[in-house]
């Protein structure tokens, strides 16, 4: 018990680790970047092979996300917590997403707008993954 309790701690500091040092803090450089913070990481037991990993991603007024992609095996399933986020994914249109509201971005897609709807009031999101457990790099700047 003990030695599965410090797996998933190591898991989830390696897992920081990439998320504010690696590719996904890159992801999310800008004049206001949003702050990302990992919230929790699970083996799916009933899925081999498989890992959900919660994401909190918060934007302060008039911040944005750089345009990226997710590992390659991501599912991600997105509400939106607090505020509004405008969003567009691959060639579809710039949607606004407001508290309680969700979407979904489906392996290979490429997310182009990610950002706070507001200059004034601050926003909030919690982006789920069903991913590869292998998978180290949760997020790729475009052009990357």
């Amino acid at each position: 018990m003990i030695r599965m309790a410090l797996a998933g701690m190591l898991a989830l500091t390696l897992l920081v680790g990439v998320l504010m040092a690696g590719p996904l803090g890159a992801a999310w450089a800008g004049d206001k970047p949003a702050k990302v913070t990992p919230v929790y990481e699970h083996a799916l037991p009933n899925v081999p092979g498989k890992t959900v990993r919660g994401v909190l991603v918060e934007y302060e007024p008039g911040g944005k996300s750089a345009g990226h992609t997710h590992a390659a095996s991501a599912f991600i399933y997105v509400t939106v917590l607090e505020g509004a986020v405008r969003s567009a994914v691959n060639d579809g249109p710039v949607r606004t997403y407001r508290a309680g509201e969700n979407f979904t971005e489906l392996p290979g897609d490429i997310h182009r707008v990610s950002e706070n709807a507001s200059d004034t009031e601050p926003a909030k999101l919690l982006a789920v993954f069903i991913v590869d457990t292998d998978e180290t790099r949760l997020t790729t700047p475009l052009g990357q």
